[in-house]
């Protein structure tokens, strides 16, 4: 078994809406650095609904952490604070303008949690795979419907009805791929 070592990356602020902002380029800039590009946009939103979540609900204070740590085939992306309170994921009312946050990481994460840490404050987390999932390929065996419609080969592009010019010929590129 090949072991690679983890990757690890660790922020601490004030989760305060201008740092908020400052973590989210730093999130991407780190992953950029990792050539994980393709997880930046999800990976942002996560850790924006986190640190909204301790700015809005943290108590005493905002200070938190937010880490990253890159396993094999697995980004984990977490957020410690000081407040032990656990948060609910509460069905939020269509028109509401919050609520909607841990929702948003579970519907776009691979996995998520929250343990207590200490006495005194939790952790709260999700996973992205950093390989993309696989696609199967549709069978070569598939029905085709009437709107499916084969290319056409050059050698079965005829005339057009005034017999002068060509009947549209399919595109062609000069780049092999």
């Amino acid at each position: 078994m090949i072991s690679y070592p983890s990757r690890h990356c660790t922020v601490e602020l004030q989760a305060l809406p201008s740092r908020i902002g400052q973590v989210r380029r730093i999130v991407s800039a780190q992953l950029r650095y990792w050539h994980l590009d393709p997880l930046i946009d999800r990976a942002s939103l996560g850790v924006t609904e986190l640190l909204s979540n301790v700015h809005r609900h943290a108590q005493p204070d905002k200070t938190c952490t937010v880490e990253m740590e890159l396993l094999l085939d697995r980004l984990t992306v977490s957020v410690r604070d000081g407040d032990p309170r656990m948060p609910v994921v509460d069905d939020a009312e269509p028109l509401a303008t919050c609520g909607r946050g841990l929702a948003m990481v579970a519907a776009m994460s691979e996995s998520w949690g929250v343990r207590p840490d200490g006495e005194s404050g939790k952790v709260v987390w999700f996973t992205l795979p950093t390989s993309p999932p696989t696609v199967t390929a549709p069978s070569l065996h598939a029905r085709r419907t009437v709107l499916d419609k084969p290319a056409r080969r050059f050698a079965e592009v005829g005339a057009s009805a005034d017999g002068l010019r060509p009947d549209h010929a399919p595109a062609r590129s000069a780049v092999a791929g």
